[in-house]
């Protein structure tokens, strides 16, 4: 197999965004367009990956990391200037380089590497991947020779009448050789309105030479989607969403309504978990087997169980159990951990804290900065007090503890294995295995008392 590089065009800054963010970072489906676009060519046995960037360097390079090298464009003078800057990095070396933009994130691996095979079986000097498009107003269209092979492409404002009819346009994706592609860039000239160097010129430049050219066409047109406003931002989310489904349910998730459920791309499901409308799930999450989640849950960067049920209820970046029940109306932050069999109810928050096997918190509770056992109840009301105004402070309680109704545990404080806490009570001192706390005013009836407020009325 030949050797194979890439080149990922990142340095526009893309106006028509109107956005301070750099467009190829704008998300879809929860991870940057470019992103998604190093990630499927890292699939392809790539020796080099060189992205080109100029607008928004720094960020771009943060994102990606070592997962490419970088040129940078300082000035934006066209694609095929963009693909020169990686000449230190490419120029003399045989191969296949693959030229793609950053702002396409719906390209397929598998479009790709189909793309790279046409190229090497017809021993193509260059292929240009095409697509067909009902209404392909403004696109540059594919002339195609009576033996398939590419004759020229030719832009919508210069096309003839007969060549507008033709519906299979330039997606903007290309394979090269990659010698004959730096060799044809150096003569590529800017000789037109915009005084920019364009790639679609190299097509030319080898078909003056005699080269063989030809195009691969794929049978999506929607995976070619470049992004370059908020509108197609959009689409491609929509796209996206739906190809991520279907491929969940493939895999024997149930999704009851896929265009109202949002999953993101790096998402992992098991078998026979059930989806209802109205969910996200985001970030680097995993749910195991035979889940229910939702209706309306959003669980972002999370690791679930098997049997797990979470409804209408949020979880950030936390740890939670297999059988274990939460909601609706719950709220997991982050730096939870949720053991398993545990019941964490209605309106109950739980933040930075461990919460023991079999323990359960069915209804109305804050449990912050605290360490849960096994077994406990904490009953409808009560709260760790873990926050003095400035620093935050752990509560312990420990296995089989029964915490009363509308309770107060003022951190730092320890409830010892298998005591009781009376409901109303205010609890600022450790208290003892297998004891009974209660810290509340004696109660006191003044008979007679509402007469009295009445009469002075």
């Amino acid at each position: 197999m030949p050797n194979r590089y890439a080149v990922i065009l990142a340095a526009g800054q893309g106006t028509r965004m109107k956005s301070k963010l750099y467009k190829v970072l704008h998300p879809v489906c929860g991870k940057p367009m470019v992103q998604h676009v190093v990630d499927h060519i890292s699939k392809l046995n790539i020796q080099e990956i060189v992205t080109i960037i100029g607008h928004g360097a720094e960020m771009v390079q943060a994102q990606l990391g070592d997962k490419s090298l970088y040129a940078l464009q300082n000035e934006q003078l066209g694609t095929a200037h963009a693909v020169m800057q990686a000449q230190k990095m490419l120029e003399g070396k045989d191969g296949i380089t693959i030229v793609v933009c950053g702002d396409t994130p719906l390209i397929k691996a598998e479009t790709m590497e189909a793309l790279f095979k046409h190229h090497e079986n017809l021993s193509a000097k260059a292929t240009i991947l095409t697509a067909t498009i009902d209404n392909p107003t403004g696109y540059g269209r594919i002339i195609r020779s009576a033996e398939g092979l590419v004759e020229k492409i030719v832009e919508h404002k210069d096309a003839s009448e007969a060549e507008r009819k033709i519906n299979e346009i330039n997606t903007g994706t290309y394979c090269f050789d990659n010698q004959a592609l730096f060799e044809a860039l150096k003569r590529v000239s800017n000789d037109n309105v915009q005084g920019e160097y364009y790639l679609p010129d190299v097509i030319e430049i080898l078909k003056k030479q005699g080269e063989v050219v030809t195009a691969y066409q794929t049978d999506e047109f929607e995976e070619t989607l470049g992004v370059n406003d908020r509108v197609a931002l959009a689409e491609a989310e929509r796209i996206m969403r739906l190809r991520i489904n279907e491929a969940h349910m493939r895999n024997g998730v149930t999704i009851i309504d896929p265009a109202n459920t949002y999953i993101e791309a790096d998402v992992e499901i098991g078998q026979d978990t059930v989806i209802y409308p109205g969910t996200m799930i985001k970030g680097q999450t995993t749910i195991g087997t035979e889940c229910v989640i939702g209706p309306n849950s959003e669980i972002d960067t999370c690791e679930v169980g098997n049997e797990t049920v979470i409804r209408q209820s949020a979880a950030f970046n936390s740890s939670i159990g297999s059988h274990v029940n939460i909601g609706p109306f719950a709220h997991i932050r982050p730096d939870s951990t949720i053991l398993d069999d545990v019941k964490i109810g209605n309106f109950v928050e739980i933040k930075k804290a461990v919460f023991g096997k079999g323990s359960k918190a069915s209804h109305l509770s804050y449990i912050g900065d605290a360490e849960v056992g096994s077994d406990v109840n904490i009953g409808c009301g009560s709260i760790t007090v873990n926050y003095d105004g400035k620093n935050k402070y752990l509560t312990k309680i420990e296995d089989g503890v029964f915490i009363g109704c509308n309770s107060n545990l003022v951190a730092p404080v320890t409830i010892k294995k298998g005591s009781y806490v009376a409901a109303g009570s205010t609890i600022t001192k450790n208290v003892p295995e297998d004891a009974l706390a209660i810290a509340r005013a004696k109660q006191m009836n003044k008979e007679g008392y509402v007469q009295k407020l009445n009469l002075k009325k």
